[in-house]
C-alpha cells in the first residue's frame, strides 16, 4: 500500500504565558512531524525547541536509509528509518546540551519532543517528556505515548489516581526532556499504519485540559482538519489556557482510494502533500 498524507497544524500561547515556546515540525516530503514544548527561563524555552526541530530537520534530510550507519540498526526489533529518527533526536539533544553549557543565559533549558516518522507503512515513534502521540482509527482514540512526568509516574505505580494528577501542584514536573544531560533517553515504538488512520501530536497545553474522549468527539465532528485543530486549541484555552498549545493533525490514505481522497482534498484539504 502506498501511503500518502495531508496534515493541519496549529499553536497557540495561550491566556497565561507571554509568549510561545512550542515548536513543531511538518514535512511531508522527508516523512517526519513532530511538536517540541520548551523550557527553561527566559526565552531559553523556545531556543531549546528551535534548536531541537533543527536539528532534527538537518539530520533526519541527512541520514539516509541506506547510509552505513543506518543499516546497522542495534535493535533488531526497529527498523532503520525509527533508527534514523533516533538518530536525529540523539544529535538534537547534543545541540542543545552543548548551548545551555556554552551561554549562561540557556543554561538548564530543555524541552520535550514527540516525533513521527512515515516509511513503507511503518510509523516511527520517538517520544521524550509529557507531550503525546495518539491513534484515531475505527471510531477509538488511543495514547502512543506514555508521559514522561513526576505524576505520570505516581498514576503508573498505584500511588495516585488520574484526577489527583491532573490537579497535583507537580504536573509540570517532566522526568525525562530534551537537552537536560549528555545523553537521553528516548522511547522508541513503531506501528503498522492503514488507510484512513488519523494521528495526532500535541504538547501538553491540550492534555492539561482536553481529555481524549473529547478530543476524540471533537475531531469526528470538525468539519474538516483545519477545523479539527482549530476546535481543539479553542477547547485548551475553553479550559484555562494555563500553558501554549500545539496540536498537529495527519492523515493517512492509500493510492487505491486517491480518486476519492483527491476530491476530498481538494475540497477540505488544502495542505495535501
Amino acid at each position: 500500500m502506498s501511503i500518502r498524507t495531508v496534515h493541519s497544524v496549529r499553536s497557540d500561547v495561550g491566556l497565561k504565558r507571554t509568549h510561545n515556546e512550542d515548536r513543531f515540525l511538518a514535512d511531508p516530503a522527508l516523512g517526519v512531524y513532530a511538536v517540541c514544548d520548551g523550557m527553561g527561563g527566559g526565552n531559553a524555552g523556545e531556543v531549546a525547541s528551535t534548536l531541537a526541530i533543527e536539528t532534527i530537520r538537518t539530520r533526519f534530510r541527512t541520514i539516509r536509509q541506506d547510509d552505513d550507519r543506518v543499516s546497522l540498526v542495534p535493535d533488531a526489533n526497529l527498523s532503520p528509518n525509527t533508527y534514523r529518527l533516533a538518530e536525529a533526536i540523539r544529535a538534537a539533544n547534543e545541540t542543545i546540551h552543548e548551548a545551555s553549557w556554552t551561554n549562561p543565559a540557556y543554561a538548564g533549558m530543555g524541552t520535550t519532543i514527540v516525533a513521527a516518522g512515515l516509511s513503507e507503512g511503518l510509523l516511527s515513534i520517538a517520544h521524550v517528556g509529557d507531550s503525546r502521540l495518539y491513534l484515531i482509527r475505527n471510531g477509538r482514540i488511543d495514547a502512543l505515548t506514555a508521559d514522561h512526568s513526576w505524576v505520570a509516574e505516581q498514576v503508573r505505580r498505584g500511588l495516585m489516581t488520574e484526577d489527583e494528577a491532573e490537579c497535583s501542584s507537580k504536573r509540570n514536573i517532566v522526568t525525562r526532556a530534551l537537552g537536560v544531560g549528555r545523553v537521553v533517553d528516548i522511547d522508541l515504538g513503531e506501528i503498522p499504519v492503514r488507510h484512513g488512520d488519523r494521528f495526532l501530536l500535541c504538547s501538553d497545553g491540550l492534555t492539561r485540559g482536553v481529555r481524549p474522549p473529547d478530543i476524540l468527539r471533537t475531531v469526528e465532528m470538525a468539519s474538516d482538519m483545519e477545523d479539527s485543530t482549530d476546535r481543539l486549541l479553542t477547547m485548551a484555552n475553553a479550559a484555562g489556557g494555563d500553558d501554549n498549545t500545539t496540536v498537529l493533525l495527519l492523515s493517512l490514505f492509500d493510492e487505491v482510494s486517491s480518486p476519492f481522497w483527491r476530491r476530498l482534498t481538494q475540497r477540505w484539504f488544502p495542505m495535501a502533500s
